[in-house]
């Protein structure tokens, strides 16, 4: 497999990283955020799993070695409940919103720029195949803008055997490609592209790829939990899934339980007041909760409905352009990227 081509931190400028992922599907910046930073962040997670039984008692939590009787995924009610620990924390959204994240978005989207409010953290566990995320494109579980681009950010240096991902150049020039109905993911055989890159990806690295870019994770084969980040964002005056604003899966989380422990107000609801486009709109989930092909799918939208009414002002919802229905809008839990909460 073919290494990542990759730019330095110095050399970037709107031209230059707009070629790259026009003709790549992704651009690979070393040293672009600061090590302080990520650490900070890092320490807060390691100490939620250290607490939680997922690593070694006998070595100290930043070096993340595996407990491998904890080894746990994320269909598991177990990493759902260690998960929901780490999503809470103030840090994890704040890292989502550098400064150094949201100048070099400003260059690929521009002005308008909306972080999506729910980043992913991935926790890792080694050797175990079937927590192994495969060859998918997160657009499929996004929705909304196809123009919206993915960060890739590990909180630590993430050498081969940890599991860095693999990227299929030029992936994002075919569109949606075919992929299994259940798990949305992509047969390597099968993908459209130029060829499979990957290599380490290093603590302050940023991997940057559009929606509609091929990735998939490498096995990690280490002894030590790998942990990274997915932030995404997009012009905010093109349409967004309402989905990705609030917590389908389950009737128990809200934004108030996430930032029950927050410092500072500076981020909570921060999307509130931006006119966002909803595909599928308000009367579009209003109907769809009634004709909806299934009751799990009925179920959803009407959590989606509810809880979008419950958390955003009657200014924005009443204003939000009607737009067309997404049929994207919501997927089963085991696709890869799939949000969790």
């Amino acid at each position: 497999m073919e290494s990542f081509r990759d730019i330095d931190a110095s050399h970037v400028d709107s031209a230059y990283v707009k070629s790259e992922l026009d003709s790549r599907g992704y651009v690979l910046i070393r040293q672009f955020l600061p090590f302080e930073d990520i650490e900070n962040l890092l320490r807060q997670i390691v100490q939620i799993l250290s607490d939680e039984g997922w690593l070694l008692p006998n070595q100290h939590p930043m070096v993340r070695a595996a407990n491998p009787k904890a080894a746990c995924g994320e269909s598991d009610p177990a990493f759902k409940r260690v998960y929901e620990k780490v999503f809470n924390l103030e840090a994890f959204h704040s890292f989502a919103h550098h400064p150094k994240l949201r100048e070099v978005m400003r260059l690929l989207v521009g002005p308008k720029l909306l972080v999506h409010p729910k980043p992913i953290g991935r926790l890792i566990f080694p050797n175990c195949d079937r927590f192994v995320i495969h060859a998918h494109q997160d657009h499929l579980a996004v929705g909304g803008d196809t123009d919206c681009f993915t960060a890739w950010l590990p909180l630590h240096d993430c050498p081969a055997e940890l599991g860095p991902l693999q990227v299929l150049e030029g992936s994002h020039h075919f569109g949606l490609q075919d992929a299994d109905p259940d798990t949305g993911v992509i047969s390597r055989d099968n993908a459209r592209g130029r060829e499979w890159v990957s290599g380490a990806i290093n603590a302050g690295d940023a991997l940057i790829f559009h929606g509609l870019t091929v990735h998939s994770a490498s096995p990690n084969t280490s002894s030590q939990l790998r942990i990274s980040m997915d932030c995404r964002f997009q012009d905010y005056s093109h349409v967004s899934n309402p989905a990705n604003f609030v917590f389908p899966g389950s009737n128990d989380r809200s934004w108030e339980s996430t930032y029950a422990h927050w410092l500072s107000e500076d981020l909570k609801y921060f999307w509130k007041h931006l006119p966002l486009k909803f595909k599928p709109s308000i009367d579009e989930l209003t109907t769809l909760v009634n004709t909806a092909d299934s009751e799990r799918m009925r179920v959803r939208y009407n959590r989606i409905l509810s809880q979008i009414k419950l958390q955003m002002p009657l200014d924005v919802i009443s204003e939000v352009d009607q737009v067309s229905l997404s049929s994207r809008l919501a997927l089963p839990q085991n696709r890869p990227g799939h949000e969790r909460l």
